[in-house]
């Protein structure tokens, strides 16, 4: 049988792949065609990406897509993280590269954007989470620091969609990466202009708002004679990594105002959240710190966003600098074997965000909350897992309560759904089963969105059920939830 191949690129803090999807008519089959590694680099004073690189990368999976599949190959689409950003100039050139959220140049915007507008305007306009590296404090960084690409910008573009103006010459701003900027009113569907102008940011540099699925043209010319790749579409995922992720989730139920499960899209980051039916921008949802992202299919995603797997991530690259060479499996073990529950963190302590000596600030963290310093290897994995599983905890706890009910199952998506010792974690911490994957959600939500929309509408519950039929998820239920509650109250 024929079968139609979609192309997803899937673009990471740490690293990048292009990834085939066949799909049969009812089964998805996957294929990783190339992987490569990504990570901001310091330039003149700056933390910014290597953006010639990544798509220098782009481009050789896309011939490795046209060497292995050739004509079958119907569409590409792109997704990334969130908030970060570049500018194009009148004449459509690119004005520089973007700079990483990681950037210290947004340190004290958030209360500068506070001094001008209330937390609880800016919330209103917004109904996100506030985060001091969210776009609009990058952006305001600008506006203070008077910036020459800013004032002659005439569009931004958030990652992804800078990848696929690249693509197709054709530039918008798909709406699940706009809802993270802090830019976008998710109850009109539209960038948040009042707000945006009080705060001094220019309404021209704001494009039309896209939706997934949505066919933006063909592959530019120059782009299909350097791959190879002739008359395949450029179509709109879900463009936030995340967004993409949970479509993926092998959930039957259709969104509501009350869903009986969550989902931890797990990774760098951990977001952790629910998927509705519409957002819920409340007065408590603000008081918890709970932000409204747009998901596929015309959903909401009520989440936050907390550390994921940054903390051990970092401490393997500490110690590989110093010359021990763990695997990400050797750590794992050493972490199963060590004492549980000794020593627990906040993984969102601000010492942690980007520390030169990760383990060390471990410890110091660990110090000044009065827990037990982890001096040892295994000792210090399992307390980042353990304390990225706690946040998770403390996060579906707050999420019933915005909801109105106990959520009956946590499924988790991404990269870490490979660790089992952390799923298992994840269900103890809860008290609650785990369904865990697939691993590759960010992918196949991707793919599947690029496969099974038309014109930028998407039957959700189809899709879904691609997922079920063709992904077997494992299961995980709590064994030592006692523990977690007599420790973490």
């Amino acid at each position: 049988m024929a079968r139609d191949v979609a192309l997803a690129v899937d673009l990471g803090a740490s690293g990048g792949r292009v990834v085939s999807g066949a799909f049969d008519g009812r089964l998805l089959e996957l294929e990783e065609l190339h992987r490569f590694e990504n990570g901001p680099v310091a330039m003149a004073g700056q933390l910014v990406w290597d953006l010639p690189r990544l798509w220098h990368e782009v481009t050789e999976g896309l011939r490795a897509a046209a060497a292995r599949h050739g004509r079958n190959v119907s569409s590409v689409g792109v997704d990334t993280w969130g908030v970060d950003f570049s500018f194009l100039g009148p004449d459509a050139a690119l004005l520089a590269n973007p700079v990483c959220y990681r950037d210290p140049r947004t340190r004290g915007m958030l209360a500068a954007a506070e001094a001008i507008l209330p937390r609880e305007e800016i919330f209103a306009a917004t109904g996100l989470q506030f985060l001091e590296i969210n776009s609009l404090y990058q952006l305001l960084s600008l506006v203070r620091g008077s910036s020459s690409v800013l004032a002659v910008a005439d569009r931004l573009l958030m990652i992804p969609d800078l990848f696929h103006w690249l693509l197709s010459g054709e530039s918008s701003n798909e709406r699940t990466n706009a809802s993270t900027t802090q830019c976008f009113d998710p109850q009109t569907g539209d960038w948040a202009f009042p707000m945006l102008e009080r705060l001094g940011l220019p309404r021209r540099i704001f494009g039309r708002i896209t939706e997934p699925g949505m066919e933006l043209g063909r592959l530019r010319d120059d782009v299909a004679t350097a791959t190879g790749l002739a008359g395949v579409r450029v179509i709109l995922p879900g463009t936030h990594d995340t967004a993409s992720a949970v479509a993926a989730v092998p959930a039957a139920e259709p969104p509501s105002s009350r869903p009986d499960w969550c989902y931890v899209s797990l990774g760098t980051w951990a977001l952790v959240g629910a998927e509705l039916d519409r957002p819920l921008v409340t007065p408590q949802c603000l008081a918890r710190n709970f932000t409204n992202e747009a998901g596929v299919g015309d959903t909401t995603r009520l989440l936050k966003n907390i550390c994921g797997l940054w903390l051990v991530q970092q401490c393997r690259a500490a110690w590989q600098r110093a010359g021990q060479a763990w695997t990400w499996d050797q750590l794992t073990a050493l972490a199963a074997e060590a004492a549980p529950l000794v020593t627990v963190i906040d993984p969102n302590d601000p010492a942690l965000v980007a520390p030169a000596d990760m383990p060390a600030a471990i410890r110091a963290v660990a110090k000044a909350a009065g827990e037990p310093v982890p001096e040892t290897t295994a000792a210090t994995v399992r307390s980042a897992l353990e304390s990225v599983a706690a946040a998770i905890r403390r996060t579906v706890i707050e999420l019933d309560d915005l909801l109105g009910r106990r959520v009956g199952r946590v499924h988790v998506v991404g990269g870490g759904v490979q660790n089992a010792l952390i799923c298992q974690m994840i269900a103890d911490a809860t008290g609650r089963p785990v369904v865990a994957g697939p691993v590759e959600a960010t992918a196949i939500g991707n793919l599947l969105v690029q496969l099974l929309a038309s014109n930028g509408r998407l039957d959700l519950r189809a899709l879904r059920s691609v997922v079920r039929d063709s992904f077997e998820p494992v299961h995980y239920e709590p064994r030592d939830a006692a523990r977690w509650d007599a420790r973490l109250g």
